[in-house]
């Protein structure tokens, strides 16, 4: 049902900016906030395109612990749909997750306990759909290597005669490559095609403009478009990337 292009966001490695850490005993857990799942489902799938549905939400069990707060504990039962542009294909996932609520009120335990579990099935329905949402935390290998990876390496810098060596059109191919977007998914924005035009969405887009231009887009003011020239599998065209009204 998705197209190319959602199915290569969707395989690109997860951002280790975006992996939180807490706790559990003497062990480290890795995990994605709740509402960087969501704004994750509208950068990939688009507004609207996505519906989520409480199919049930249960209490599980409820005590008062020694400094006389209650404890509740929930369980939700969640459905994510997600839909093609045109609402003509969807496809759904389920799953399950928990919460607890810890507080003085009753009613402040429950809130607590409903919403964290409400937001644990949708994390966890979400994840089927790959790395994007989180799906490679739960490989406890490579959860291992990003703990590693978050340690502070020491890189050595290379000196100005091995600078002087690597060829002027190499140092091009390197800093310019308008066929690769693989750097602009990795700080959060998303290339989509709609009809002819390539669009580029995600948040804060004006302070990641320098990594904008380094695709080969350039900003026009006049039409206040990012223009970008490609290739057609046919002839040579110009795709005009509707990236947002930007008050320069």
């Amino acid at each position: 049902m998705f197209n190319e292009k959602t199915n290569q966001v969707l395989a690109y490695e997860l951002d280790n900016g975006r992996i939180k850490s807490r706790q559990k005993g003497n062990i480290s857990l890795s995990y994605l906030e709740g509402f960087d799942i969501i704004e994750t489902a509208n950068r990939i799938f688009g507004y609207g395109n996505w519906d989520t549905n409480i199919i049930k939400l249960e209490k599980v069990s409820q005590e008062v612990n020694s400094n006389q707060n209650n404890i509740i504990c929930y369980k939700a039962e969640i459905s994510i749909v997600i839909h093609d542009i045109q609402h003509s294909k969807q496809v759904s996932r389920t799953d399950v997750g928990f919460g607890t609520g810890i507080a003085k009120t009753l009613a402040d335990a429950h809130e607590g306990g409903a919403k964290e579990a409400v937001t644990d099935a949708i994390k966890r329905t979400f994840r089927s759909f790959g790395n994007q949402f989180g799906n490679s935390l739960y490989n406890k290998t490579k959860n291992q290597q990003n703990q590693t990876s978050k340690q502070p390496q020491q890189y050595s810098q290379p000196n100005q005669q091995q600078m002087q060596q690597v060829p002027v059109q190499q140092q091009a191919q390197q800093s310019h490559n308008p066929n690769d977007f693989s750097s602009l998914y990795s700080i959060g924005l998303t290339i989509m095609e709609q009809g002819s035009n390539l669009v580029v969405v995600g948040d804060d887009i004006f302070s990641k403009k320098d990594s904008i231009k380094a695709c080969g887009f350039r900003w026009d003011g006049n039409t206040k478009m990012v223009v970008q020239i490609s290739r057609t599998t046919a002839t040579s065209s110009i795709r005009r990337c509707l990236l947002c009204v930007i008050d320069l």
